[in-house]
């Protein structure tokens, strides 16, 4: 297997690559429509991108307000699902947001079909599950310490 690196996005290069991972998965993939993928937010955001052998091959954000990260747009391209990809994503996410001691809360809303990773990670749902972008989903949370 190729070697995975995983770093913030800083060039707009980089953010044009997690735009279009995001666009693959979400939009072509998923059929979410532009309108809810592309929500005005991605400036306010940190943006992670995952490459394996330098391909790109996943891509993640947050939000930060107040003591809460807000995780979101995580997403890795077919031929790396279920190979722990998404698992080491959030696993960078993690250990930024711990870094920082006024962070003290991580969220995010799954997709149901993603609940597991999030769940191996430490997260729990909370509230009852909703439809979002014509897709299932179920907000976690995550006390970090």
């Amino acid at each position: 297997m190729a070697a995975l690196t995983i770093d913030f996005a800083t060039s707009e290069a980089d953010l044009e690559v997690c735009r279009t991972l995001r666009r693959t998965v979400f939009i072509e993939e998923q059929g979410v429509s532009e309108s809810d993928e592309v929500d005005g937010l991605d400036d306010a955001c940190l943006h992670v991108l995952a490459r394996e052998g330098g391909a790109p091959i996943g891509a993640a954000r947050v939000h930060i307000q107040g003591g809460t990260a807000k995780i979101g747009r995580v997403c890795v391209l077919p031929p790396g699902r279920g190979r722990g990809i998404g698992g080491e994503i959030i696993g960078f996410i993690l250990t930024h947001l711990r870094a920082d001691p006024q962070i003290t809360q991580a969220k995010l809303g799954s997709q149901i079909a993603a609940m597991s990773l999030y769940s191996r990670a430490g997260f729990r749902p909370v509230g009852d599950r909703y439809m979002e972008a014509g897709l299932e989903h179920q907000d976690m949370e995550h006390t970090l310490e």
